[in-house]
């Protein structure tokens, strides 16, 4: 968590197990004042005169924190971007195409070493899509209608952002057959993903175009941004793993959202427990 919020004076924790009873014994912990109630299982703490143990206890507890500024306001923002694999949807694509080929378990090493950032994406990429040459485009349509569920959360967030008209932005190093599905299918106002190239109805293992990987998300992020004449303040970026941390970096605001270590230790918030409509609560509506 960065230094500046570390400096915040409210106290929100949240998650499946944030009751009244829990965010009271945290009060008495903290020396903070009366908890008051942000959402059905989301309270915020003042006047916190003890923070040691905070991080210690919420984790025990299976509960987020986040030490939040006073009066900043979701409205204010301009620009929402997420990653899509393990982030907007529950899944990672490649490692479900992979599972109707036999080929789950080695792309998903792969996969897991590219999101610690033991490997490089554009090796992983390369290495992964060459497991998966010769794969039919139906085991594509497959994954899209079986396996791709939206994160918890995803909708009201996303309902949220209309409201406001804050712009979403979906930016992958996976492929867009699946992000131009979710662009229409949930109004999104732009994606950046990877083509594959696909010959007879079959993967071929390769990319047309330039490949997206950490530095063209995040130059997606700043050139939408300027586009919308957005200040740094008013934008938000939400990843999970090494790849999305330029991206991140860019953003006034970083959420990492189920993350790698990696990741959780340079964003401005670490949500793990609760689902992504638990980015509303870090702010005042």
């Amino acid at each position: 968590m960065s230094p500046a919020a570390n400096n915040a004076p409210i106290l929100l924790v949240q998650g499946p197990e944030a009751t009244a009873g829990a965010a009271a014994e945290l009060a008495a912990l903290s020396g903070a004042a009366e908890p008051e109630q942000a959402a059905e299982r989301a309270w915020r703490l003042r006047g916190i005169r003890r923070r040691d143990g905070v991080a210690a206890w919420c984790e025990a507890h299976r509960l987020d924190h986040a030490w939040l500024s006073e009066g900043r306001r979701f409205a204010d923002l301009k620009l929402l971007a997420l990653d899509m694999d393990s982030t907007l949807i529950t899944i990672e694509c490649i490692d479900e195409i992979g599972g109707y080929v036999d080929k789950k378990k080695e792309i998903a090493e792969i996969t897991a070493q590219a999101m610690r950032g033991e490997i490089a994406y554009l090796e992983s990429l390369r290495r992964r899509l060459g497991l998966l040459q010769g794969t039919s485009l139906e085991v594509l349509e497959r994954v899209y209608r079986e396996k791709l569920q939206l994160s918890p959360g995803a909708e009201r967030l996303l309902e949220a952002c209309r409201k406001n008209n804050i712009k979403v932005l979906l930016v992958s190093g996976g492929f867009s057959f699946f992000t131009e599905r979710l662009r229409q299918r949930l109004a999104l106002d732009d994606t950046l993903s990877n083509v594959l190239e696909i010959e007879n109805g079959q993967l071929t293992g390769r990319i047309l175009g330039d490949v997206v990987d950490a530095e063209a998300k995040a130059a997606r992020f700043r050139q939408f941004a300027q586009r919308l004449g957005a200040k740094r303040e008013q934008t938000v970026a939400i990843g999970d793993g090494a790849n999305d941390l330029p991206m991140m970096a860019e953003a006034g605001i970083s959420i990492a959202y189920r993350a790698r270590p990696v990741v959780r230790a340079k964003a401005t918030y670490n949500l793990d427990y609760v689902g992504l409509d638990g980015i509303l609560n870090l702010f005042s509506l």
